[in-house]
């Protein structure tokens, strides 16, 4: 007579397909590397897999494996770890963006591919870690990536600006009285039109001169990308964002910056606080004893800073409500530093508005 009880290794297999786990992901450019822990930090597995469409497919297969899988706490979302957290999100699996461990956490426990993976799992258990990842497949992300080629861009012509002036600085007499003391525009269009003796160029003279046209060159060709891309941008930053856009102090860039800061998904910025403490314009807590004081946050992203710092600037020079603003809290004894850091809090508010407002236009 055959027994219709189930057989212990069935048992064992109903019992893991009922258990909650939580996954964790070190991500680098050719594999990942992932960890799954039960529901009490315990370590069940870890493995490697190919950074690769079938390898995320494989690695999410094999963390469902061992139970029922809650969240995976994933290291990079914004450059490794993108292309697996698109995957992710796309199976309707909730991801978490996890940091790197801090140095003494490393220097305590260690660092390994498999250590970094276990430790994303369990600060995902945790609660340490509740960032939600940009999902990067919106109009933001094609902001972001032409922002990234004329950041670049912006950066070669200041680099070589800086260089024609430690050229001319340091120039054979002839050559530096002709050059000295022009803005960068005027020593562009006079470099280019240097006359260059490619026979002579043993003479200092004649190098410097070839460098510096050489230079100048190269600064034209930038100006031209720099101009190409801006042209590019515009109407984007326009079709994604007119109130921001519309914002007194916010320009195309400075607009492109906020919405690269917020991403796709703005719901992932949960309040204008979230928005603020992103932003490095949040005060924090810094009392002790009797007493009792904030200091400004320092984190966060510091091209919104920078965007803020735009903003408030334009506003103290043309806007007669806020130069008003300043000379009150002058009078109360507060430093310009100061108040500009309450105007970059107080400018949160207006930006979170209108970018929430935007966003809720562009939800279908």
């Amino acid at each position: 007579m055959f027994s219709t009880r189930p057989r212990k290794a069935d048992l064992t297999s109903m019992a893991a397909k009922k258990r909650s786990v939580i996954g964790g992901v070190d991500t680098h450019r050719d594999t990942h590397h992932a960890a799954v822990i039960d529901s009490t930090g315990g370590l069940l597995g870890d493995a490697q897999f190919p950074a690769t469409a079938a390898g995320y497919a494989d690695l999410l297969a094999w963390m469902r494996s061992f139970g029922r899988l809650i969240a995976i706490g994933v290291e990079g979302t914004g450059s490794y770890g993108a292309g697996l957290a698109r995957h992710l999100t796309s199976q309707k699996i909730t991801v978490v963006e996890v940091d790197r461990p801090d140095r003494r956490t490393r220097r305590s426990k260690g660092k390994s591919d498999p250590i970094d993976a276990i430790a994303a799992a369990r600060s995902t258990l945790a609660g340490t870690a509740m960032g939600i990842p940009k999902t990067r497949t919106g109009p933001v992300e094609a902001i972001r990536a032409l922002r990234v080629a004329r950041q670049g861009a912006v950066k070669a012509r200041t680099a070589a600006i800086n260089q024609m002036r430690g050229l001319v600085a340091a120039a054979p007499e002839a050559l530096r009285a002709k050059l000295t003391k022009l803005s960068g525009a005027v020593l562009v269009t006079r470099c280019t039109a240097l006359t260059i003796d490619s026979t002579r160029l043993n003479d200092p003279e004649h190098a410097t001169a070839a460098a510096l046209a050489g230079l100048a060159r190269r600064v034209v060709a930038l100006t031209e990308e720099i101009t190409t891309l801006d042209r590019q941008l515009a109407p984007l930053v326009r079709q994604a964002a007119p109130r921001t856009s519309a914002l007194f102090g916010v320009g195309t860039d400075v607009a492109a910056q906020l919405l690269t800061t917020a991403g796709d998904n703005p719901d992932r910025l949960r309040s204008e606080a979230a928005l603020a403490h992103l932003c490095g314009a949040a005060p924090i807590p810094a009392s002790s004893g009797r007493v009792r004081r904030h200091r400004l946050h320092r984190g966060g992203d510091r091209g919104a800073n920078h965007a803020l710092h735009t903003i408030a600037l334009c506003r103290l020079r043309y806007d007669q409500r806020t130069r008003a603003y300043q000379q009150r809290r002058i009078t109360e004894g507060l430093s310009k530093q100061e108040i500009l850091r309450c105007l970059k809090r107080y400018i949160v508010r207006d930006v979170y508005t209108a970018l929430r407002a935007d966003f809720a236009a562009l939800t279908p």
